[in-house]
């Protein structure tokens, strides 16, 4: 596929998703490099949205390391159960949350991220990362993006990427 993506802001969010989807899934359809797939993918995704930050942590050991992302510097690495990454692998969980200030043991990253929404990202049964998205905006995320992202990061699974 091309490199460009075509980019729709003019519509609803479900909408957006909906246009989205197809051209995420052919960036990565035929390519079995989980690193080429998850920068495209978070690219894809900071282009359609602006999130503020959007990326993956890939679990080593006991810890989720950072993998591809678009925005500013991050944490580099995260244990299991601590802030909302760390916790939404140990619960193998989507986890919404609207202000980052009242998770406890939210991990501040960036000052800037106010809301926030991590979605494990599996082979098979297995947590094997996350994909974590925030926002500068308060209860930014909702059931609408639980669901697209969800339906995203599934293309990932039973490929040969991980």
């Amino acid at each position: 596929m091309a490199e460009d993506l075509v980019i729709s802001r003019n519509i609803d969010k479900e909408s957006q998703y909906v246009s989205l989807i197809p051209q995420v899934k052919a960036l990565i359809t035929g390519e079995d490099d989980l690193i080429a797939n998850l920068a495209n993918i978070a690219a894809a995704l900071k282009e359609q949205f602006g999130w503020f930050w959007v990326g993956f942590y890939l679990v080593k050991g006991d810890e989720l390391v950072l993998g591809p992302f678009q925005g500013p510097v991050a944490c580099t690495r995260i244990k299991k159960g601590k802030g909302v990454c760390g916790t939404s692998w140990q619960q193998n969980e989507i986890l919404i949350v609207d202000d980052v200030d009242q998770f406890p043991g939210h991990i501040a990253c960036a000052s800037a991220s106010r809301s926030e929404i991590v979605l494990p990202l599996l082979k098979g049964a297995e947590v094997v990362g996350v994909l974590d998205v925030d926002s500068e905006y308060l209860s930014h995320f909702d059931d609408i993006d639980a669901k697209y992202l969800k339906e995203i990061i599934s293309f990932l699974d039973g490929t040969n990427c991980y």
